[in-house]
């Protein structure tokens, strides 16, 4: 059972979260599952965020729907997202919780070394078309599998060099997507139950809190200084997940 202390630190960690999803559309997840995977097992941490995944990314996907991009191209993407969210889930009820963990933090520090070693990196548009099928199978997986895909589905489209409008209306339907799948397969599997969903809906308290924050920093501040400091929290987070998972 946590304690006080615990749950003040998980609320800051959905807070982050939530500030980083209002800065730049995606992310809640790669600060808010590694903080609750601190506290909890990640089959927990993950169903946890399905709620708040579902609520934030349809009121940001109903937010920016003007700015879609190519409707093949979100299908293709979103599409391959519920395939591998689906078969994600199966891995996450079946795999041991230090492999989880494991991947959890390998997937944390994939993130960080892709933005700092390709910061630049653009796809040609007609390369973008043909992978968005596979991209969006390999981010469902590891978001069914470990709750975060933006080591793939986030660097995708940085990669793609998308404007902030499109990237978040885009970003939004393949995480709402994932979400609707998730949510049903992780009940049949009873790794989502009644009181975890109870505790999903009170986390969308804080996630919510901070996005209009997150928004205001983006207006504010550099987006170069706001991924240095996003990047150092996740370093961190992910040296503690490695130390929990061998240990």
């Amino acid at each position: 059972m946590p304690t006080l202390t615990d749950l003040l630190l998980m609320a800051l960690g959905l807070g982050l979260g939530g500030i980083l999803k209002g800065a730049t559309g995606a992310g809640s997840p790669v600060i808010g599952v590694p903080v609750l995977t601190l506290f909890f097992n990640v089959p927990m941490a993950v169903a946890l965020f399905t709620i708040p995944n579902l609520c934030t990314n349809l009121w940001q996907g109903w937010r920016f729907r003007a700015s879609q991009i190519s409707r093949r191209f979100t299908v293709m993407f979103a599409g391959g997202g519920v395939l591998g969210a689906l078969a994600g889930s199966f891995l996450l009820a079946a795999l041991p919780g230090d492999v989880l963990m494991g991947t959890v933090a390998a997937a944390t520090l994939l993130y960080i070394a892709f933005r700092l070693a390709r910061p630049g990196w653009r796809l040609a548009p007609a390369a973008a078309q043909a992978l968005s099928g596979p991209v969006g199978v390999a981010g469902g997986l590891l978001q069914g599998a470990g709750g975060m895909s933006a080591p793939v589905s986030v660097t995708f489209l940085n990669a793609m060099g998308l404007p902030r409008p499109q990237f978040i209306a885009t970003i939004s339907v393949f995480f709402a997507m994932m979400s609707v799948v998730q949510i049903p397969t992780l009940a049949a599997l009873g790794i989502l139950t009644a009181d975890r969903a109870a505790l999903s809906l009170l986390a969308l308290i804080p996630l919510f809190a901070g996005m209009p924050v997150g928004a205001w920093l983006a207006r504010r501040i550099s987006v170069q200084a706001f991924d240095r400091v996003t990047l150092a929290v996740l370093g961190l987070i992910a040296v503690k997940l490695i130390h929990d998972a061998v240990t």
